[in-house]
């Protein structure tokens, strides 16, 4: 288990922590990463969107545990040696969630300068780039920054805000 603590960067660099999905390397800021734990046993919690595999008790709080492979519209997340679940601390139009991430696999975290940031490329009005930061160019291969707060919609949100409350109520 790792545990992250919040460290003010310069302005000229952010640090991110790298995983990966599938074939691809994505990355969340640091300042949103609480720890990382191993995979586990996950609660299924009925009428939930498929994304969203169940929760987990995390000293004594209920976390909601999203597969991003299938927020994304890529299938689900395989189950390895290496899956971990990433618990994030996201604040969004004032609702705040603690989320875990179900990835494949925990890369490192980087430092990334503001120059190596390329802005999220244009798709034309079809494809969805609210939730990318941009794309940062790390050893000759692109990693996409993801806004994590923007992974989730604001729906999303207060479902999983419903779901703490009726979960700590009962």
């Amino acid at each position: 288990m790792h545990s992250f603590k919040q460290s003010t960067a310069p302005d000229t660099a952010q640090q991110y922590l790298t995983f990966t999905l599938g074939d691809e390397i994505f990355a969340v800021g640091t300042r949103n990463v609480r720890e990382i734990i191993e995979f586990g046993h996950l609660t299924p919690v009925p009428l939930m969107p498929s994304s969203i595999l169940g929760v987990i008790n995390l000293r004594g709080g209920v976390v909601p545990i999203m597969d991003l492979r299938q927020r994304f519209g890529e299938g689900q997340t395989s189950i390895g040696r290496r899956t971990c679940i990433i618990i994030l601390e996201v604040v969004r139009d004032e609702v705040h969630q603690i989320i875990g991430i179900v990835v494949e696999a925990v890369n490192a975290v980087l430092e990334v300068p503001l120059q190596d940031i390329e802005p999220p490329p244009g798709f034309g009005g079809q494809v969805r780039t609210d939730f990318l930061l941009g794309i940062a160019k790390v050893d000759d291969k692109l990693v996409v920054l993801l806004d994590i707060g923007r992974v989730l919609s604001l729906d999303d949100m207060r479902l999983l805000a419903t779901a703490d409350n009726l979960s700590e109520s009962a």
